[in-house]
C-alpha cells in the first residue's frame, strides 16, 4: 500500500531540490487550557516549521498570558493580536503575516504527530504540483483515542477531485497550503462561521489546485462528547451555503453542474430535516413541525412515528 493518497499529474513532474518551508497559522480564541499544547506540538516537529504564527482572535481569558509566555521561550512563535472576528479572519491574519512557502493550519486544542511536517514534506518534494496537502487524523473524545481514523469513515479521492470536491469535503482541515495560492483564491471566507474549508477547497480545487494525502494519522483532532453533534441544523445549512457559492460560479464544467444541483438538493433536504426534528424534540412549533416532516421524503421511521404522534 502506498504512503500517499495522491491524484495523476497532469503532465511530467520532477521532484523538488529540497523541502519546502513551512509556517504553522493557529486562530486562538479562548484558548487558556489547550493552546500550549497545540503550538508546542508544532515547535517539536522533527522537521522544524519556519516558523509559528498564532492570532489571538480577542481572547478575554488568560490565552494572551499563555502565548506571551511561549514567545518569551520560542524565537519561532510570531503572535499577533485582533479583536474578536472569527478564526477564518484570524487564520488570514496569521497567513498575512506568513513568510514559508506553505501555510498550515492548526486548531488551538488539537495536537500534531512530531512527524507530521516531515511527511507532509516528503510529499511536497516528490509532488510539487501540489497545491494542497493534508493527513490522516485519530479522533480523540473527552481523551480517548476513538478506533477509527478520519480517513477510515470518508474516501479520499485520487480522481476527478473536482466532482467529488462538489459533493462533500473529503480534505481534513488541517492541511498545508501554497501560501500563494491561499492569498490568490481571497483565504478563508469569515462570513462562513462553520463549513469555511470546504469553501476554501472548492475554491482552490475549482481553479486548478489539485489534493494530496498522506495516510498515516499524524493529527489528533480533540473533542467532547458534547461537541460530537453539536449546532447540527447550523452545520448543515452552512453546507448549503458554501455549495450555493459554488453553484454561482462561471468555471463549472457542463457535466459538473448536474452533480452540484443534486449535491444542492441533498444537503438542503438533509438541512431542512434536521431544522424540523429539531423544532419536534424542542416542541416549538411542534405540530407544524410534524406536518412539515412528514412531507419531508427519507425521513427514518423513528422520526415519522414520533412527528406522527405529535399530531395524534
Amino acid at each position: 500500500m502506498s504512503r500517499w493518497l495522491v491524484p495523476p499529474a497532469r503532465s511530467p513532474v520532477a521532484p523538488a531540490s529540497g523541502p519546502p518551508s513551512f509556517t504553522v497559522v493557529v486562530a486562538a480564541h479562548q484558548a487558556q487550557d489547550t493552546v500550549a499544547a497545540a503550538v508546542l506540538s508544532a515547535l517539536r516537529q522533527t522537521l522544524p516549521p519556519h516558523e509559528v504564527v498564532v492570532c489571538d482572535d480577542g481572547s478575554t481569558d488568560r490565552t494572551p498570558d499563555v502565548l506571551a509566555a511561549l514567545a518569551a521561550e520560542h524565537p519561532r512563535l510570531v503572535v499577533l493580536t485582533q479583536p474578536n472576528a472569527g478564526a477564518s479572519a484570524a487564520r488570514n491574519a496569521a497567513v498575512a503575516r506568513a513568510t514559508g512557502d506553505l501555510v498550515v493550519v492548526l486548531d488551538a486544542d488539537d495536537v500534531w504527530d512530531p512527524r507530521r511536517l516531515e511527511e507532509l514534506a516528503a510529499l511536497a518534494v516528490a509532488r510539487p504540483d501540489l497545491d494542497v496537502l493534508t493527513t490522516d487524523a485519530w479522533f480523540v473524545v473527552d481523551g480517548v483515542r476513538r478506533p477509527r481514523t478520519f480517513y477510515d469513515d470518508v474516501v479520499f479521492p485520487v480522481h476527478d477531485q473536482r466532482r467529488a470536491l462538489l459533493e462533500s469535503n473529503p480534505v481534513l482541515g488541517h492541511a498545508a497550503v501554497r501560501r500563494h495560492r491561499w492569498r490568490e483564491v481571497g483565504g478563508a471566507d469569515p462570513a462562513l462561521a462553520v463549513g469555511e474549508d470546504w469553501d476554501l477547497w472548492l475554491r482552490l480545487v475549482l481553479s486548478g489546485s489539485l489534493v494530496g494525502c498522506v495516510r498515516e494519522p499524524l493529527v489528533e483532532y480533540r473533542l467532547r462528547a458534547d461537541s460530537l453533534s453539536g449546532d447540527r441544523v447550523t452545520s448543515l445549512k452552512s453546507r448549503v451555503t458554501v455549495l450555493q457559492r459554488a453553484a454561482a460560479r462561471a468555471d463549472l464544467l457542463p457535466d459538473e453542474r448536474p452533480v452540484l444541483e443534486a449535491s444542492l438538493r441533498r444537503h438542503a433536504l438533509r438541512a431542512e430535516r434536521a431544522a424540523l426534528e429539531r423544532a419536534l424534540a424542542e416542541g416549538d412549533g411542534a405540530r407544524g413541525a410534524a406536518r412539515s416532516l412528514l412531507a419531508v421524503p427519507a425521513v427514518p421511521v423513528p422520526t415519522r412515528l414520533r412527528a406522527a404522534a405529535v399530531l395524534v
